[in-house]
């Protein structure tokens, strides 16, 4: 839903220039001192020492390092419904009850699939690694395995299989469907495979190049009308669809969803003004893959720093910070939480900032493009948060560094904000997509490698992110989160009380990326 705004008035949000200096000064020294409730004072009438005190507290390696343990004393990694994502919502609400926050837990439902079990029964008894298909059915079938139009020696290219309902002539009905990825989507496979009386579907990968040998996931839901199907459907590597193929008997399972409840931890400081709420998020799992600690270990630390350093402030307006679960899974932590907002709780919120991973080891500066100069957003981008780009643009030129824009590509918490009219912005260091020589000339690092080599792995960890970047980020976040604590006028017409001294006109972005902006997306439910 898109809520009535106050007009956006002309003019940046203004900020003390020792929250530069200090943030300039925390990136060039390395670590920092540590942060305490008190580090701010009391910032009810700011003066440039205080915010200097304030800023340069800030020291997230602390709470990285926090991270990191609590992953390593649970099998590897922080991820939702495990022991490590329970650990880590025990560490932050325990640092922020210290620091004085109102600390409480939003819980909501989290259905976890277990994983699918598919077994070769006969001629010799074989289990295969299948990822079950989004928008699958469930249920269990043990039946013959039919491949259907299969291709399977070479080139393999074109394949149709399953891509028409005459493919399915002579199916046996209640067997299990075997068909090949290629030329038509994987729901039009499953759905030719279902309507011809098959009990299960197996989608096996193309093998005409190395990308399309090995395991692979699909979705059978290209469209949001898409119904799931009511059989079960998994994807396999195309060795193991090209076995099955041989005259088999194979077994498939997949059992419904289990709900395990997670929460959110959201944090809260009261203002003068409890009906204008400035939000930040961070989310705090991580994948199973790995510790996390880029991921989002960076955003989830710098956050928690800054609320540490904050605890003793009465701003002008209320402060309200949210560390997400089950981001990796989907983005449902902060979907849950905002859907579950009534209509007057939304119109409270003046903004969200977003800091998901700030700290990558071959980083480059980035901030949300909000006035799509660089890439049109999929949604309506709220107004107001063209603001909130152009105070983070301003942090970094008054530093001296280049900076570019990153997509508003949905892939992070910010997205059921901008979805229901919140002024939204944050800032992102890249993940996957490969640094240019062009990128690698203004930010130093490797060209030809990723913006995060250790994305979504175990080498998410301590030794592998970027102290520079995440000290940089640290100050161009506490910057704002002290500019909106006194005034959000120039996000959404709120007058409060202005910091002194104000940035300087924000330098253009560096226009280094020609499409998807350090966020590609992945492979989505129309590809073949």
């Amino acid at each position: 839903m898109f809520h009535s705004r106050a007009p956006l008035r002309t003019g940046i949000a203004a900020v003390g220039a020792a929250a530069l200096l200090a943030g300039l000064a925390v990136s060039q020294a390395g670590a920092a001192t540590a942060a305490t409730p008190s580090a701010c004072g009391t910032l009810s009438a700011p003066s440039l020492p205080k915010m200097q005190a304030c800023i340069a507290a800030l020291d997230p390696v602390i709470h990285m390092k926090a991270l990191q343990k609590i992953a390593d004393e649970n099998n590897g990694n922080r991820a939702a419904t495990t022991s490590g994502y329970d650990a880590s919502v025990a560490y932050v609400a325990g640092v922020l009850e210290k620091a004085g926050w109102d600390v409480s837990y939003d819980e909501f439902d989290f259905f976890v699939s277990p994983p699918p079990v598919l077994t070769q029964i006969s001629p010799t008894e074989v289990d295969y690694e299948s990822v079950a298909a989004t928008g699958t059915g469930y249920g269990s079938v043990t039946a013959d395995v039919v491949a259907v139009d299969t291709v399977l020696d070479p080139p393999r290219d074109p394949v149709t299989s399953g891509c028409e309902p005459e493919d399915f002539a002579a199916f046996p009905e209640g067997a299990i469907a075997l068909v090949q990825r290629g030329t038509c989507t994987f729901r039009q496979k499953a759905v030719n495979a279902e309507a011809a009386g098959a009990e299960g579907v197996i989608i096996f990968n193309q093998g005409n190049t190395p990308e399309r040998e090995p395991l692979f996931a699909g979705t059978l839901l290209g469209t949001p009308d898409d119904a799931p199907l009511t059989v079960p459907v998994v994807t396999v590597s195309f060795a193991d669809g090209a076995a099955l193929a041989a005259g088999t008997v194979a077994s498939l399972t997949i059992e419904p969803p289990v709900n395990k409840p997670q929460v959110n931890v959201i944090a809260e400081l009261p203002g003068k003004n409890a009906d204008n709420v400035v939000m930040a998020g961070a989310h705090l799992d991580s994948v199973e893959e790995g510790p996390g600690i880029n991921d989002n270990g960076s955003g989830s630390a710098a956050l928690l720093s800054a609320a540490q350093a904050l605890g003793n402030v009465t701003p002008e307006n209320t402060l309200r910070f949210a560390w997400w679960g089950a981001e990796e899974a989907g983005l449902v932590g902060s979907s849950e939480y905002v859907d579950g907002l009534a209509p007057e709780e939304l119109e409270k919120i003046a903004l969200y900032l977003n800091f998901d991973m700030i700290a990558s080891p071959n980083f480059i500066y980035t901030v949300y493009d909000a006035d799509e100069s660089s890439f049109a957003a999929p949604v309506e981008v709220p107004e107001g948060s063209e603001a909130i780009e152009s105070l983070f643009a301003s942090y970094f030129t008054a530093l001296r560094l280049p900076y570019d824009d990153s997509e508003f590509s949905g892939r992070s918490d910010y997205q059921a904000f901008i979805n229901n009219g919140i002024p939204s912005g944050g800032l992102f260091t890249g993940a996957e997509e490969i640094k240019t020589e062009q990128q690698a000339a203004l930010w130093g690092g490797t060209a030809g490698e990723s913006f995060d080599p250790n994305y979504h792995t175990p080498l998410d960890t301590l030794a592998n992110y970027s102290k520079k970047s995440l000290y940089v980020n640290t100050g161009a976040l506490a910057t704002a989160l002290l500019t909106y604590a006194y005034s959000t006028e120039s996000v959404n017409g709120v007058a409060g009380k202005a910091l002194p001294i104000p940035l300087p006109k924000p330098a253009p972005p560096a226009g280094t990326f020609v499409s998807g902006g350090g966020m590609s997306l992945p492979h989505t439910s129309e590809e073949f």
